[in-house]
Parts: C-alpha cells; sequence; structure tokens
C-alpha cells in the first residue's frame, strides 16, 4: 500500500516520490520479493518465519540488512547465488533510471555481479490497486547452486 509521509524505497534506493510504501520495515518490495525467492529456492520457509512483523527488532529495519541475514541462511544451507530475476509493478515514478544503482547495492550485497541480476519494472495500464496508484507490486526468481 502506498501512502503519504512514508520514503519509497525500492531495491535498497530511496525513490524520489510523493509516496511511499506502507510496512513494518522500510518496505522494500523488491527486497522482500528477492529475500523471498532465496528463501523459498532454499526451501527455508519465507522473509515471515525468519524477519515476523511481529518483533520490535525489525520494526523500520532496513530491507538491505535482511536481503544481508537471507544471503547468510542460505550459505549456512550450501547455496550460492547464481542469478536474480526481478519484476516491478507500478504506475509511478518510473524506475528505469534507478535500475542500475540498484543492480549495484543487490550485487554488493549478495556477493554476485550487476550482469546477474535482471530488474525489470512495468505499469498496470491504469488497472487495479496499482493502477489507481495505491499500491506497488515486487515478483523474483532465483537460481540457486
Amino acid at each position: 500500500q502506498l501512502v503519504e509521509g512514508r520514503d519509497l524505497m525500492i531495491g535498497g534506493v530511496k525513490i524520489p516520490h510523493h509516496k511511499g510504501a506502507l510496512g513494518h520495515s522500510d518496505a522494500d518490495v523488491l527486497l522482500h520479493a528477492i529475500c523471498d525467492a532465496l528463501l523459498g529456492a532454499a526451501c527455508l520457509g519465507d522473509i515471515g518465519v525468519h524477519f515476523p512483523d511481529t518483533s520490535g527488532e525489525f520494526k523500520n529495519i532496513d530491507s538491505k540488512i535482511l536481503l544481508q541475514r537471507t544471503k547468510e541462511l542460505i550459505t549456512k544451507e550450501g547455496y550460492t547465488i547464481v542469478n536474480i530475476d526481478a519484476s516491478l509493478c507500478l504506475e509511478a515514478p518510473k524506475i528505469k533510471p534507478h535500475i542500475p544503482a540498484m543492480q549495484a547495492i543487490i550485487a554488493e550485497i549478495l556477493g554476485i555481479t550487476m550482469k546477474d541480476i535482471s530488474i525489470k519494472a512495468t505499469t498496470n495500464e491504469k488497472m487495479g490497486f496499482v493502477g489507481r496508484e495505491e499500491g506497488l507490486a515486487a515478483h523474483a526468481v532465483c537460481l540457486l547452486q
């Protein structure tokens, strides 16, 4: 859900916008989707299992920390990250100019190269909650070895 008075954090980057995502943490939907993809691929549950929104420890936490901890969890299980493919769905603002910065941040945290991270953005053509600019969505898949 997009609300006034919150920063819009996407991929570890503060995006200039008049609304931000509502959430227990900094509500970075892209990093959360990547965490879920990594945890799911390693059969380790999901982000809510490891970083519950009922815990004060994670209140307003920087999602880059959650991504780092997720990497540690999957590494402990013997996995390495091969690549990430993520899609964002939002009407505004335009994300394309920020994608290289997002890739750089994610690559540094995960210990992979920017070329191993694909981030795409699309609109919902004015349909649904995304189209009405009430919210945004992110989906990610990954390949682990």
